[in-house]
């Protein structure tokens, strides 16, 4: 082999060696880009998560969460955001208000001695019922939220009927399934759907059901217990008729089973409510309203149509 096809051989060798290793530096070059990008994706993939649960744990969570959630109201209620519940015949001349937290234990002796007067005085007419449902028990020292969860479950009974909100709210204060008030009972959606089951209307009703698991008026109940201190009302259970608040008599405190104390109690508002309504249709007893001696303290309660002066509250 001559001299000059000698060199130019190593010319070629060196050539493709040089050329090999531009090759690799370029291929070390690019996944060292790549390395460094896929870090940088890492870290914003970590941030971004970061980030993600930070945001998370900034959220609202339970009921104040509820408080920015969609609104929905019940079905058979007025008002603003549908938290008038007002009951009874729409021809009655007067409405009497009832305010009451259903974890109050006041409210409970109340209902179990006098509730069903009240109600009989609403079906016959005599007057109908506007209720403001509170839940300031949850936020006292006794804690816990079975007023709030009791209130959205007595949403649910409402937008099945009037008559499965009344006799479900009677379960709910009633002497066999009402909590002390230190116990949260109602907090769990088990209690509320066992106290439901006693109620026909709410009985294997699975829409029922399903509002009280989903929460679907928690937004409501926390709407309607933002009405607390309307007209003034700063304790439970206040009934009131238009701007006068009305006081039952006190049943004495002497020694007497709890049936003798519901006979006294219910007594004692029927006394109250004909003072202030005048008596029943068919007691045989005189109209103090014919005479021009009726209570005048005692203005007109909400009429159809009529603007409440407390509704913007």
């Amino acid at each position: 082999m001559s001299n000059r096809n000698n060199q130019a051989n190593k010319a070629a060798a060196r050539e493709r060696i040089r050329a090999e290793r531009e090759h690799q530096k370029k291929k070390e070059k690019l996944r060292r880009q790549l390395v460094v990008a896929g870090t940088v994706a890492g870290v914003l993939v970590v941030a971004g998560g970061v980030g993600y649960m930070v945001m998370k744990a900034n959220e609202p969570k339970g009921w104040e969460a509820a408080k920015e959630a969609e609104p929905v109201a019940p079905a058979n209620t007025q008002g603003k955001n549908g938290t008038e519940i007002l009951i009874g015949d729409k021809n009655a001349k007067e409405t009497l208000e009832v305010f009451e937290d259903i974890r109050c234990p006041a409210c409970a002796s109340f209902e179990q001695s006098s509730g069903e007067a009240l109600l009989k005085d609403v079906k016959d007419g005599r007057y109908r019922v506007r209720f403001s449902m509170y839940t300031f028990i949850d936020d006292s020292p006794a804690g816990g939220e079975g007023s709030k969860n009791a209130l959205s479950a007595l949403g649910a009974a409402l937008n099945v009927s009037p008559e499965a909100f009344l006799k479900y709210k009677t379960a709910l204060y009633s002497a066999k399934y009402h909590p002390e008030e230190q116990v949260d009972t109602y907090g769990k959606d088990a209690e509320l759907l066992k106290v439901a089951s006693a109620v026909p209307e709410l009985k294997n009703n699975k829409a029922f059901a399903t509002a009280v698991k989903k929460g679907t008026y928690d937004r409501w109940a926390m709407d309607m217990t933002a009405l607390f201190g309307r007209k003034g009302v700063k304790g439970t259970p206040t009934l009131m008729h238009g701007e006068k608040k009305l006081t039952i008599p006190q049943v004495p405190q002497q020694q007497m089973t709890q049936a003798q104390y519901n006979q006294l109690a219910q007594a004692n508002f029927k006394k109250m409510i004909d003072k202030e309504f005048g008596p029943a249709k068919g007691s045989g007893k005189p109209d103090p309203g014919k005479d021009g001696n009726k209570d005048e303290g005692g203005s007109k309660g909400i009429r159809e149509g009529e603007k409440d002066p407390s509704a913007t509250r």
